[in-house]
């Protein structure tokens, strides 16, 4: 007994339990006032003990979950008959105590352990439970609020909590986060996600390969006797578009900028899954992978600036200063006008999520003072290069396109592309969405990067697919085709947002609106970026590819 005590006093002396500085008061409730005015403080909404996370018990009451809020509607849900003790009628309740239950390792049999002896151990787990309780000497009693208040004029609300200490030597230390695999809700649908996804990868994968083995290769190997023995025959399908498919594109200025944005943000992503594979970004720190993320993006202007500058030059663009310019400031310069605006919605609610002006100008140093740089760098490295030469020279006069159908015309093929690579994600976007939105952890960068991997490929394959089928039409207009392909899954990464803010979310008010959609339209263009680079850059590679191999005059 003595030892126990020991223990929790040193273990005392090392938690910090964060909301309780000024978080819990007696709140008076006034006759006079309306049900929902109640006044209602409390500083903090998450807890936090020596970096380890508290798990929430989540207690449900008539379909209500009681978890991230204290109070449960802000005393405007009437709860009705769904336990013995919350069955009164015209009677409201709040959830007002908290019971910590705080597991630890004493360090038995581990090296570190000699630090503590019998005095204290090292926290793995630490519980929260919500209760409600009518005071600290009756905590089974609920605490209820009667529906008519005409006879009270003031009803004191006690907040408490309690502390509970268990030790458990057989979790260790290295595995303390493990436990919050169990209390993610539905966990084992990854395992769904990641077969859907491979069977989309394995179709697409079929087809591209009966493309290039059989179709292609058939095709080339008949085109290439023809010209060796000199017969005539006319030239049919995507060989007759030999001339004219490596055409520079309109727009070209602005595609190159996407192209050299999208570059930096794939290289960016794979950098930041990777070390969080690795185990560098706890999940103990929330803003260790934003932070990362930012830093790895502003770190790798130079690879944008590059691709942006060498493809603009093969398209024999002339506006070198303003390719340089755009690519530097353009795509950083719409996240971050969405950014500031959102910003300036939470500083108008005083809300204490709103972004500090001091780091909203360290944001601004780290773009002007070096993230452009790094662009100007790579562009002037990207420029100092060859052109690239391509298979197959261009005609000067552009082929006629042939009438299309209506599936191999722009917007239904776009349409169609954008799916398939969505199709892959649509379920891990979910557990994504609700570690935003949620509250909920999420450090499963496994799954993620099994996922990651397969839109990698399926972008490739699906742009390549849909690039042949329209080269076969005589559609040479492939550029601006293959980026929008793939990065249309962005499109239905919106839409599927707004079915999970009607079908998931509570949110009140038109700021927490106004912020929902304004942070996805942000997710939604770096989403676009990515996707649509992978897309083009893929069936870059394949149509130089075939178009390399065949003879040509």
């Amino acid at each position: 007994m003595k030892k126990l005590k020991n223990i929790k006093r040193k273990l005392n002396k090392y938690v910090e339990i964060i909301w309780i500085k000024s978080s819990f008061h007696k709140t008076s409730i006034n006759k006079k006032k309306g049900l929902c005015e109640i006044q209602y403080k409390i500083t903090e909404q998450s807890f936090k003990i020596n970096s380890v996370n508290a798990e929430w018990c989540n207690i449900q009451i008539n379909n209500y979950f009681i978890s991230d809020h204290i109070l449960n509607k802000c005393l405007s849900t009437k709860v009705k008959k769904q336990q013995p003790s919350f069955n009164k009628p015209d009677t409201y309740y709040i959830f007002n105590h908290l019971d910590f239950e705080i597991t630890y390792h004493s360090g038995e049999n581990e090296e570190w352990g000699s630090a503590f002896l019998d005095e204290g151990g090292r926290i793995i787990h630490a519980r929260v439970e919500v209760k409600s309780a009518k005071s600290e000497c009756n905590p089974n009693g609920p605490m209820e609020i009667p529906g008519d208040m005409k006879n009270l004029d003031t009803l004191e609300i006690p907040y408490t909590f309690s502390v509970k200490y268990k030790q458990d030597n057989s979790i260790k230390w290295a595995s303390r986060w493990d436990y919050i695999l169990n209390t993610l809700p539905n966990s084992k649908i990854q395992w769904f996600s990641i077969l859907n996804s491979l069977v989309i990868v394995l179709f697409l994968s079929g087809m591209v390969a009966m493309i290039l083995l059989r179709t292609v290769h058939k095709d080339l190997a008949k085109y290439n006797n023809i010209q060796n023995t000199d017969d005539v025959e006319e030239e049919y399908g995507w060989k007759l578009v030999h001339g004219d498919v490596f055409r520079p594109p309109s727009n070209r200025l602005l595609l190159t900028v996407f192209l050299g944005s999208g570059v930096q943000i794939a290289i960016m992503s794979l950098l930041t899954l990777g070390l969080a594979c690795l185990g560098f970004l706890s999940p103990a720190s929330r803003g260790a992978l934003m932070t990362t993320a930012i830093v790895c993006y502003v770190l790798l202007g130079t690879p944008a600036g590059y691709i942006s500058a060498r493809l603009y030059k093969m398209f024999g663009g002339e506006r070198w200063a303003s390719n340089v310019v755009a690519t530097a400031l353009l795509c950083p310069g719409i996240v971050f006008a969405i950014f500031f605006v959102l910003n300036l919605v939470l500083w108008t609610n005083s809300s204490s999520a709103a972004i500090p002006f001091t780091t909203l100008l360290a944001l601004l140093a780290l773009w002007f003072l070096v993230s452009t740089p790094l662009v100007f760098f790579g562009s002037y490295l990207g420029f100092k290069k060859q052109v690239v030469e391509n298979p197959t020279r261009t005609n000067q006069i552009p082929r006629q396109i042939p009438q299309q159908y209506f599936y191999t015309r722009p917007l239904p093929a776009v349409l169609m592309g954008g799916i398939l690579p969505f199709g892959c994600i649509f379920i891990q976007l979910f557990f994504i969405l609700n570690s935003i939105w949620s509250h909920q952890f999420y450090y499963m960068f496994g799954f993620l990067s099994v996922v990651y991997l397969i839109l990698l490929i399926t972008c490739s394959e699906t742009t390549i697919l849909l690039c042949y089928f329209h080269l076969c039409t005589e559609d040479y207009r492939w550029w601006w085709r293959s980026f929008m392909t793939s990065g249309f899954a962005a499109f239905y990464f919106f839409l599927y947002s707004i079915h999970y803010y009607s079908t998931k979310l509570e949110l009140q008010g038109a700021a927490s609106t106004f912020l929902f959609f304004g942070y996805t339209l942000i997710m939604s263009f770096l989403f676009f970026l990515f996707t649509g680079t992978i897309g083009f850059f893929a069936c870059f590679w394949f149509v130089r590819k075939i178009y390399s191999v065949i003879k040509v005059d």
